[in-house]
């Protein structure tokens, strides 16, 4: 086992000393960025970007379009899946941007909570406090920053005036703080709109948050810019045609999987256009090609747990964990099997804050059975029993396994028949983690 980091030993200093979670209000890291000279206030262009689903997407399209345009690129995102150092990727001039030096972190992350001192705070609030200091010392073209939580009371939503803000797609999830409805969910993520400042809407499943989207930017002085009304995407003749009052762009599919992913690079697109940061056609179209993001519907190709698979298994990560994910990595495995049909088996595992039920529901008369894992990097996982007996509700059949290699092993014993099985591991970025440390696949 490999010895803790620097940064994992600051963070792990952190915990032992602040809460857990989150604690939704700006008022303590407003306090802890003034004592650090408000590092939020000297950043290059920020895109600010929330929503349920597609956020990471979203930005993993922004960084591969400008990073092919020659600039050089700062990301915040969260959570991260194996190393705390995913959350921070500086960018380098004219080369793609990395994540941050371990030492270089804890650094960062020391004069933070020493400048903090003890004073009541979580430690999401002072990590944030991190991105803004890192990304304020080490030049660059521009800054990509996912919000956290919500986005009215996040804390990355300190930021006076972005360059553009963008919202993916709104469904149900994290409901105890931010709402049990879909609108009230919006209205958190709308909390990032601000007076003068482009607004792009990316494609909604539901009209009322559409309605609530546009109505809160309208009423803050946000120009808005709308998925299916200002611009819009679609697949045609494995091409992704992109519209917008510029015109068309005939780009090739995106790298990324899952039909879903045509209207995340939209929104990119339109992101960067609002935001007036520099993406030639040329570039825009490199990008599509080169955009990665671990851990979203990933295809596993080597390591320790793909070797326990008979010949020929597809095995696929993915850590999303509320009912909209269900639904577009449901649809993503069925144009799948457009191509090739492959008996489909679930691994997953899932938090105790989420909706495993609704989860399950978008696989009903898909998958031929669900294994229920525990997630050893959480305490707060549902049982494999308890998780079994919610796939059973959703109508799928369901078994309880200790691990996920006890499930591969099942699913290879079990099937010998051709063709071989596509296996999906699913229902939580911690599970995804997990399979991503497995396989000495961890983001770099």
């Amino acid at each position: 086992m490999n010895a803790p980091s620097l940064a994992d030993a600051e963070i792990a200093a952190l915990m032992l000393r602040h809460p857990k979670g989150f604690d939704l209000s700006l008022d303590r890291i407003a306090r802890l960025l003034d004592q650090l000279g408000n590092p939020q206030d000297r950043l290059p262009p920020v895109i600010h970007v929330a929503g349920t689903n597609g956020k990471g997407s979203t930005i993993a399209f922004c960084r591969a379009m400008l990073e092919a345009e020659g600039l050089s690129v700062h990301v915040h995102t969260s959570p991260h899946l194996v190393s705390w150092s995913e959350r921070y990727r500086l960018g380098r001039p004219g080369e793609p941007g990395r994540l941050v030096d371990d030492a270089v972190l804890a650094d960062a992350i020391h004069r933070v909570a020493t400048v903090n001192d003890g004073a009541p705070i979580t430690v999401f609030e002072i990590l944030t406090a991190v991105t803004f200091l890192l990304f304020s010392e080490h030049p660059a073209d521009a800054a990509l920053i996912e919000v956290g939580l919500g986005g009215r009371f996040d804390a990355t939503n300190v930021m006076k005036s972005p360059a553009a803000t963008l919202v993916s797609t709104v469904s149900l999830d994290h409901q105890s703080y931010l709402g049990d409805h879909v609108h009230e969910i919006a209205r958190e993520k709308a909390g990032i709109f601000k007076r003068g400042v482009p607004a792009v809407i990316g494609q909604q499943s539901e009209q009322a948050a559409l309605d609530v989207l546009c109505d809160r930017a309208a009423r803050v002085g946000a120009p808005a810019t709308v998925y299916g009304q200002d611009f819009l995407a679609y697949e045609e003749h494995a091409r992704l045609i992109y519209q917008d009052e510029q015109g068309l762009l005939d780009l090739p599919l995106p790298r990324l999987p899952g039909r879903h992913q045509i209207s995340n690079a939209a929104l990119a697109i339109a992101g960067l256009r609002a935001a007036g940061l520099p993406a030639s056609d040329a570039a825009i179209s490199r990008g599509m090609s080169r955009a990665e993001w671990p851990g979203r519907l990933q295809r596993i190709t080597t390591g320790r747990l793909y070797a326990l698979t008979v010949e020929g298994t597809e095995l696929w990560l993915d850590g999303g964990h509320n009912p909209g994910a269900g639904t577009v990595v449901a649809e993503a495995i069925a144009d799948m099997e457009d191509r090739v049909q492959r008996p489909l088996f679930l691994i997953a595992g899932m938090l105790n804050t989420k909706d495993p039920v609704g989860f399950f529901e978008a696989f009903a008369g898909m998958a031929r059975r669900v294994f229920t894992v525990p997630i050893r990097t959480s305490d707060a996982g549902i049982g494999p029993d308890a998780l079994a007996d919610a796939a059973l509700d959703a109508g799928l059949e369901a078994e309880p396994c200790d691990s996920v290699e006890e499930a591969i092993r099942l699913i290879s014993t079990g099937w010998q028949s051709q063709p071989a099985p596509r296996i999906v591991i699913c229902g939580s970025l911690y599970l995804a983690g997990d399979v991503l440390s497995d396989s000495s696949l961890a983001p770099r």
